[in-house]
């Protein structure tokens, strides 16, 4: 992917390739693989750490004895290559808090669990907000979109749906960075449209 020109909106420095390329997941074809494909965990905050011990006991029935095994033996989360938080894998593949249902496709555990009403949290963020990756900075944020080869049905049925990356990903956006910074998103997505 080429670099996008980058935009600000207050102190977060956003990629243009959010409001430009098209994305909407497709588990039906790509089965989950960001929960297991990759070089490491998903990242979390200091503070998402204190939330899955937290509330872990409301949604360990959800992942797999070997998630449940991985988490006994490491901990709720690791320390990563880059000296930041991030979930335990499974034998250095799948995350520790995924599931895989009947069809083979991979799942979130905790947000199964969200989803049952069992736990308030409803997933690290930055799962959520994949594939937006963020990243700090010493006056703010930047906003990048990451893209995958796993991703490929989504980036395929965002283009036929016509779904900017930053649309199909309003919600967690919009909890993580406030509904201010997401009208201003859209109004210079509709700028550039124009």
């Amino acid at each position: 992917m080429k670099s996008s020109p980058i935009i600000a909106i207050g102190d977060i420095l956003v990629s243009t390739a959010l409001l430009t390329e098209r994305f909407a997941c497709d588990t039906a074809l790509c089965k989950g693989e960001c929960c297991v494909a990759g070089n490491g965990g998903a990242p979390l905050t200091p503070e998402e750490v204190r939330i899955l011990e937290r509330e872990y006991r409301n949604f360990r029935g959800y992942m797999s004895p070997q998630g449940r095994e991985e988490v006994a033996q490491h901990g709720f989360a690791l320390i990563d290559r880059d000296e930041e938080w991030a979930t335990p894998l499974i034998a250095g593949v799948e995350c520790a808090y995924a599931s895989f249902d009947g069809e083979g496709v991979c799942r979130c555990a905790i947000e199964q669990a969200f989803w049952a009403k069992k736990t308030v949290f409803r997933k690290p963020v930055s799962c959520w907000l994949y594939p937006i990756r963020v990243q700090k900075l010493s006056t703010g944020f930047a906003i990048n979109y990451h893209q995958w080869e796993v991703c490929a049905g989504a980036r395929i049925r965002g283009e036929k749906e016509r779904i900017p990356v930053y649309r199909f990903l309003k919600e967690p956006l919009i909890v993580q960075f406030g509904s201010d910074f997401y009208d201003r998103l859209d109004a210079a997505a509709a700028m550039i449209d124009a």
